[in-house]
């Protein structure tokens, strides 16, 4: 996608993309962290950080992911957990992260905003909190 056509990295307000600080740390060693801007997508399952980026504060890969990624081509990544801390949002949460490639986007997921609580307002671009649900259905007697 190119950028200043209406893609991700053009940040166009009419696509409902933005932006988060997010601080990541290593989840044994907290003090091995870096911040970044995240695009929130939710159309993403995991959050996605390049890899040479979570080498740095020595996070540990414990499983694969085949993925498909947004250009269609499916690719088996590396999968490990990193602590989050959200710009304006309570708490630090351990988080699970795919191993993208360098380069890559940083990408906040689905994932992460569930274990936050919260959901993606594309209209006034922040993150709001959300009731969570806890059972799909009311059993009857």
């Amino acid at each position: 996608m190119e950028s200043g056509k209406g893609g991700q990295e053009s940040g166009d307000p009419a696509m409902g993309m933005f932006k988060k600080k997010i601080k990541v740390s290593n989840l044994q060693k907290p003090e091995l962290s870096f911040e970044e801007e995240f695009w929130v997508d939710t159309g993403a399952l995991y959050s996605f950080i390049p890899e040479d980026y979570l080498n740095r504060i020595g996070a540990a890969p414990s499983a694969t992911r085949r993925l498909v990624l947004a250009d269609g081509r499916q690719e088996t990544l590396l999968f490990g957990y990193c602590n989050f801390e959200i710009d304006g949002l309570e708490g630090s949460n351990p988080c699970p992260v795919i191993f993208a490639p360098k380069g890559s986007l940083f990408l906040l997921g689905a994932t992460a905003l569930e274990n936050f609580g919260v959901a993606a307002d594309p209209i006034q671009k922040q993150l709001k909190p959300i009731l969570a649900v806890i059972g799909g259905f009311l059993a009857s007697l």
